[in-house]
């Protein structure tokens, strides 16, 4: 064997070797690392703004992005969070001392409905309102009581979220001053064509501001809106109701209005017209409308995926990574779209017989 290519070889084995070590000893803060990375790369443009507007002193500005970041978008997410946290724990309480009575509103419910509708429950096997009325009080106590128990161990993590939180913020601050460094010398060590790398990097960068600049602000504001109209409605529990549309909203063929939706049809049928009516349009003309004017806006055309190829990887994501897989699923299935398309256009092109 030729003695550079045995050099070679063993190069990328002791290469893949210590990258797997490496990425090991970092797995139990991978969340950390994740986020000050997509954080990086998000206000990298204020960054460079900044830098420009500071006479080139990447530290200050640095730090000052650091704040903007810290203020804008990390800060929200954990006061939002504590939150949900005491409404879960509220609303746990609620259902176990028998004040929020869920399946009284579903028999009630029911017997409003007309009679070809209630036959037609009975067709689809949901006319057993025993039975379902079990089903929805047990969900809705076990969703609170998950809310509930993080009450409890929020503080026994608080330790573990401090560390995950200062090496966050650490690292986002090093990303931010030296990202254009770092994503420079990424570059030169992929045994890539610089077109093709060039394309990659493009594309990652593209489909992680489309995700969380455009797919996530879209989901928070019509969670905002559906949690707002249904606190100006007085419905019970209006935080998580508004947390739980904007995680919907984030999947395609879903949305929010599986949330609002059934909640305006109840205030109709049990007579609440002007409450329904309020709420059914506003959830149509204001939370229904936010997807189409946003995220045009927000997200390039350039960046749009099949709509069925997000809603499978954001699901395969949250299954996989938790939280975090809302964007490193449709990250991931981007990337693999475009590799596939770059090895494609790599191959010599054959002309299939017709």
């Amino acid at each position: 064997m030729n003695h550079d290519a045995l050099q070679n070889k063993a190069l990328a084995v002791l290469l893949a070797l210590v990258t797997i070590a490496f990425a090991w000893i970092l797995l139990p803060y991978y969340g950390a690392i994740f986020w000050a990375v997509i954080l990086g790369i998000l206000f990298a443009p204020l960054q460079r703004h900044l830098v420009m507007r500071f006479g080139r002193r990447r530290n200050l500005a640095a730090l000052t992005t650091l704040l903007v970041c810290l203020l804008v978008a990390v800060l929200p997410v954990i006061v939002t969070s504590a939150l949900l946290v005491q409404e879960g724990a509220s609303l746990y309480q609620r259902i176990e001392s028998g004040q929020l009575d869920i399946a009284g509103y579903v028999e009630h419910g029911k017997n409003m409905l007309p009679a070809f509708a209630q036959h037609g429950l009975d067709n689809l096997g949901m006319g057993n309102l025993e039975g379902l009325r079990d089903k929805i009080t047990k969900w809705a106590t076990q969703g609170s009581q998950v809310l509930a128990s993080q009450a409890f161990s929020f503080g026994q993590g608080t330790f573990e979220f401090l560390v995950s939180f200062g090496i966050m913020t650490y690292l986002l601050y090093f990303f931010l001053r030296e990202g254009a460094d770092i994503a420079r010398r990424v570059r030169m060590a992929v045994p890539l064509p610089e077109q093709q790398k060039r394309r990659l990097q493009l594309k990652f960068q593209r489909v992680v501001r489309a995700t969380v600049k455009g797919n996530v602000v879209v989901a928070i504001t019509q969670g905002a809106l559906g949690g707002f109209i249904f606190w100006v409605l007085d419905i019970p529990s209006a935080l998580i109701w508004g947390v739980l549309m904007a995680f919907l909203s984030l999947l395609p063929a879903v949305g929010a209005g599986i949330v609002w939706a059934p909640v305006a049809a109840y205030f109709l049928l049990t007579g609440a017209i002007l409450p329904g009516v309020i709420l059914a349009a506003f959830g149509v003309l204001v939370i229904g409308l936010v997807d189409n004017l946003l995220r045009p806006i927000l997200v390039g055309k350039d960046t749009r995926m099949p709509d069925y190829l997000i809603l499978v990887s954001t699901l395969g994501g949250l299954t996989v990574f938790g939280l975090n897989g809302f964007v490193i699923g449709p990250l991931i299935a981007a990337l693999f779209l475009s590799s596939w398309t770059i090895f494609a256009e790599s191959r010599p092109q054959v002309q299939l017989p017709s």
